[in-house]
């Protein structure tokens, strides 16, 4: 009888992992009341909340408590992942849920604790007094040593998988599941890929910035598109040149690169300075130099380095 409630308990057991996600659940609730609280107020005069901020966070916190572990045993976090507080110190094998005393002294060890840390920090920032200084070393040894508690109690936690905070194991209150957890199957054919997507993608974004796709779009255009005309003829330089082979406008400052056809100054000498290896787009001739097109106006040729 004893093995089969070990094994019921073992198997009705919170994992670590949504008991530690419960708390962030908590911490980002927090923090999305508080500033949706301090948004009221953003068109008062600044620094306004300034001075009861612990008190007013401590009412805020307080609140919630009041309609979340008094009234449901659970935290806002707990419930979304069907979890709630039990009662360990009682001996009855069904759920007993945390008595009263259990929860106010909850509410004081949790709302109480940072409260009365933030209105000490806010006493002591300013004083220099012997008295004030001593009792702030003392304040601050008993905040230390509930650190260490803690992270002693952390350590505890990722052993034995109970009391995920300090306060849990001092009240004697633990997590277990509102309703019985059936066994899911899980099928890993949609993680497989998503994985293998991931890892596609992962792949491309590190390759395609090696890739040179322009040099790639001029080799396939020389397959698909065949040669026309001798290279280097008026009549073929006068027809192409009404638009650049790179940014397809009329060519700005027009030049040629030793074959028909034409290019904007910029764009060719850019190109050529982002890859040396650069040729043309359109036939795959190989830069061997920079000369303005010819016509009316004289251009001084410019010459490759």
């Amino acid at each position: 009888m004893a093995s089969r409630d070990e094994n019921a308990e073992r198997t009705n057991r919170v994992l670590r992992i949504s008991q530690l996600d419960a708390l962030e659940l908590n911490k980002a609730l927090e923090q999305l009341v508080w500033s949706q609280f301090t948004q009221c107020f953003h068109g008062f005069k600044p620094g306004l909340l300034a001075r009861f901020e612990p008190e007013v966070k401590a009412f805020l916190w307080l609140f919630l408590w009041r309609f979340t572990i008094y009234s449901k045993n659970a935290t806002v976090g707990q419930s979304v992942l069907n979890i709630q507080y039990q009662n360990d110190l009682s001996l009855n094998l069904s759920y007993q849920p945390p008595s009263r005393n259990q929860k106010l002294w909850y509410a004081l060890c949790t709302i109480g604790g940072k409260w009365l840390e933030e209105r000490c920090y806010d006493l002591f920032r300013n004083r220099h007094i012997a008295s004030f200084r001593k009792a702030k070393q003392y304040v601050n040894l008993v905040v230390g040593l509930l650190k260490l508690g803690g992270l002693i109690n952390f350590l505890i936690f990722l052993q034995r998988g109970k009391f995920a905070t300090l306060t849990e194991r001092l009240l004697g209150i633990r997590s277990v599941f509102h309703k019985p957890q059936s066994v899911r199957e899980v099928g890993f054919e949609y993680m497989n890929r998503e994985l293998l997507w991931h890892g596609f993608a992962e792949f491309l974004i590190f390759l395609l910035p090696l890739v040179n796709v322009q040099k790639l779009r001029a080799k396939l255009s020389s397959w698909c598109v065949p040669l026309t005309g001798a290279p280097g003829s008026d009549s073929t330089l006068a027809t192409s040149g009404r638009q650049c082979s790179l940014c397809g406008e009329w060519p700005t400052m027009p030049h040629t690169i030793g074959c028909e056809h034409v290019f904007c100054y910029y764009c060719v000498k850019s190109s050529f300075l982002f890859d040396m290896s650069f040729t043309c787009p359109k036939c795959g001739t190989e830069v061997h130099s920079l000369q303005p097109l010819k016509s009316g106006i004289e251009m001084a040729e410019v010459s490759v380095p």
